[in-house]
């Protein structure tokens, strides 16, 4: 299984392709990591060194790669942060170009615009590019709750204000969707919800809410997801094993004290959880 993963990279620490690079390595995948920033750490700290690098160079690798002859082979490409309008250009032209030589290969957009309590952090335009141009190019999307209720124009309360949610994106072009990190009044104060969403079926994961100020963990969530979908052929599945590694991900690095999620350490939460929770049907 070969993904072409086009995200920001950091030295230090884990966000971007430097946290969903290697838990798809870990689960046996080649990863084609192509950087669209090199920082030093990730902005959460509040400086950083480093540079964007121009979106040209996404289509000049992507070229490279291709004069290689093996786009054919690959599988799956995945964003996440897009900087700029310029770079989401590029990253559906690199899409464009890997569906051209694989028309069976699936494109997963993790939407990164804001989230509950922060708010839209990306740079202006991001936000509409990604519900105007993303999105619907998109086979699968992993909004959290803020992005899904940005993407569709509505607030989301109960679980009927996000099954109507979902069907508008769905028609908007998706045919899967990854709900992270999803509160609504039926989820217990003390839980958190993910939510997949398919042709098949609404299907819920509930894990216990962990406390903790850490970045990376929807890029991981993202990539495990994307892994599991190619793999298993069953959202419901995919779910269960993306969200179950995610949570014990988190559980140790809490229980570490971590301003950095434990990628490596934790390793052997992405190929066996340490808990796999139930996933029931809801719709």
């Amino acid at each position: 299984m070969n993904v072409l993963s086009i995200q920001s990279h950091v030295a230090y620490g884990h966000v971007g392709n430097a946290s969903a690079t290697f838990p798809m390595q870990r689960l046996g995948v080649e990863v084609w990591p192509v950087h669209t920033v090199q920082f030093s750490n990730h902005t959460g700290y509040g400086a950083w060194r480093g540079q964007v690098f121009e979106a040209g160079l996404i289509a000049d690798l992507v070229e490279g790669i291709a004069e290689r002859g093996v786009l054919p082979s690959c599988d799956a490409v995945l964003s996440g942060y897009m900087g700029s309008h310029e770079t989401g250009e590029a990253i559906l032209g690199a899409v464009a170009r890997v569906k051209a030589a694989n028309p069976a290969a699936l494109y997963a957009c993790d939407p990164v615009i804001g989230d509950v309590g922060r708010g839209i952090f990306v740079r202006p335009g991001i936000p509409e590019f990604m519900r105007d141009r993303a999105v619907p190019a998109a086979d699968i999307v992993t909004p959290n709750l803020f992005e899904l209720e940005y993407l569709t124009d509505r607030s989301i309360h109960s679980v009927p204000d996000l099954q109507e949610a979902l069907q508008q994106l769905h028609a908007c072009g998706p045919r899967l969707v990854l709900v992270t990190s999803l509160a609504t009044k039926e989820t217990p104060a003390e839980a958190l919800d993910l939510v997949a969403s398919s042709g098949q079926g609404l299907f819920r994961l509930r894990t216990p809410r962990l406390e903790a100020n850490v970045n990376g963990l929807g890029d991981a969530i993202a990539a495990l997801f994307l892994v599991h979908v190619l793999r298993e052929q069953d959202p419901a599945r995919a779910l269960q094993l993306a969200g179950s590694s995610v949570f014990g991900l988190l559980r140790r690095t809490v229980e570490a004290g971590s301003r950095e999620i434990l990628t490596i350490a934790a390793q052997d939460e992405f190929v066996h959880p340490a808990q796999l929770f139930p996933v029931e049907r809801i719709a």
